[in-house]
């Protein structure tokens, strides 16, 4: 019974630590907080099924690019094709990209920001 006890508050102190552990900042370029700069870039792959519909445009994703210029939170803002599997090609390419940090006071910080991949026959 005691065994249980002790199991028990220490499950309640992790609990209590983690839904009071602060959330990390996430900034917006702007105000003293310096844009990332992409250093690798990689471009979102057609589906077959897309390629046979036709299907050319944007899609716009936002995410966030983290202290070590690693992407984070890719999510899409302007949808071009939840159907073929666009999007999620969108989603796949952006987890790739690489950036340069923002920063804000001369140190790395989280920094969302938006972009715009675009897909195009040839």
């Amino acid at each position: 019974m005691k065994k249980t006890l002790h199991v028990l508050l220490a499950l309640a102190a992790v609990a209590l630590f983690v839904t009071v552990a602060p959330a990390q900042e996430v900034y917006r370029p702007g105000n003293g907080v310096s844009l990332p700069k992409v250093t690798k870039k990689v471009d979102p792959k057609y589906t077959q099924e897309a390629r046979d519909a036709h299907i050319e445009g944007k899609v716009v994703v936002d995410c966030v690019v983290l202290e070590n210029g690693k992407v984070s939170n890719v999510t899409i803002v302007r949808s071009l094709d939840p159907t073929y599997g666009l999007d999620e090609q969108a989603v796949k390419a952006t987890e790739q990209w690489e950036f340069e940090p923002g920063t804000k006071d001369g140190k790395p910080v989280p920094v969302r920001i938006s972009i715009e991949l675009t897909f195009t026959l040839k």
